[in-house]
């Protein structure tokens, strides 16, 4: 899945929900996020990339300081989660 320019406010909603649908169909696939393309991203979306991750390992794709704190956010809350669980 590729990502491009803001994850905020209204735009939050249908990347939740375009996620969901290849999730299903995939099973137990490898996913993948391409963040590289992602200037922006709130609260909302980080919390639907940390769900992501969590419920379905991805990997992210990041290759600028800022894409790269939004994949590692995305991990730190997966791993808060993990040791939450525990």
């Amino acid at each position: 899945m590729q990502l491009r320019r803001k994850i905020i406010g209204p735009w939050v909603n249908p990347f939740d929900q375009a996620w969901l649908s290849p999730a299903e169909s995939l099973g137990a696939k490898k996913r993948c996020i391409d963040l590289r393309e992602v200037i922006q991203m709130d609260a909302r979306g980080e919390g639907v990339l940390s769900e992501i991750c969590k419920s379905t390992g991805a990997d992210f794709l990041a290759d600028t300081p800022l894409t790269k704190s939004f994949a590692e956010e995305a991990r730190c809350q997966h791993q808060e989660a993990i040791q939450e669980e525990q």
